[in-house]
């Protein structure tokens, strides 16, 4: 059973679909003896990160996710805000991330580059694997993703990427430390190229 972690900020409804899609089992949940039982997890998150923060805290869930991601080693996706939210701390916020990965938040700042962009990054863009990783298995040739973001990673380790995208600059769109994945873009809007990724997390 995968759990999908209800804390109000997500579209949780089109990750479910995607994954009954590809055949696997998932259930929209906030409970924590559900999460707690989970055999992998996916923290998904639209909204900003202060306020996904503060309600993994307000709803408990802040400490069984540390105990299931660090010490149980459970198999676990954050997408685009659960990604950040898994990171030490936000340009966007003033509240302390779960800290699993060694890596900031940061706004897309544009104001030194030739080439203005807007913001947020709307839209399909390719990325660059930089590892192997399950996450990634028999992936197609060339996948792009869809992306809705303001804000990026920057893991300070380099071995954590596992691949990066380009939006006026190179940035880190997935990373992986052991048991902890994240990834930028959703993989529930990217059609084959997310079927496949979730098709591999859920075959873990």
């Amino acid at each position: 059973m995968i759990i999908i972690i209800d804390y109000g900020c997500g579209n949780l409804g089109s990750i479910q679909n995607m994954i009954k899609k590809i055949g696997g089992v998932s259930k929209i949940t906030s409970n924590l003896k559900e999460i707690d039982n989970a055999e992998k997890l996916i923290l998904p998150g639209v909204g900003a990160f202060d306020t996904g923060i503060k309600n993994l805290h307000d709803r408990g869930i802040w400490d069984i996710l540390n105990k299931k991601a660090l010490s149980d080693k459970t198999p676990i996706l954050g997408i685009c805000l659960g990604m950040q939210l898994m990171t030490k701390s936000s340009e966007e916020g003033i509240l302390k991330g779960l800290a699993w990965i060694d890596a900031e938040t940061k706004k897309f700042n544009f104001e030194y580059i030739p080439e203005k962009r807007k913001i947020p990054n709307m839209g399909w863009n390719y990325i660059k694997l930089k590892k192997d990783s399950i996450l990634f298995n028999n992936m197609y040739e060339n996948p792009k993703f869809y992306f809705v973001h303001s804000y990026y990673v920057k893991c300070n380790i380099s071995q954590d990427v596992l691949a990066t995208a380009e939006y006026g600059f190179e940035y880190d769109c997935a990373f992986q430390n052991e048991n902890i994945f994240g990834v930028q873009f959703h993989p529930e809007k990217s059609h084959k190229y997310g079927m496949r990724l979730l098709e591999n997390f859920v075959a873990l």
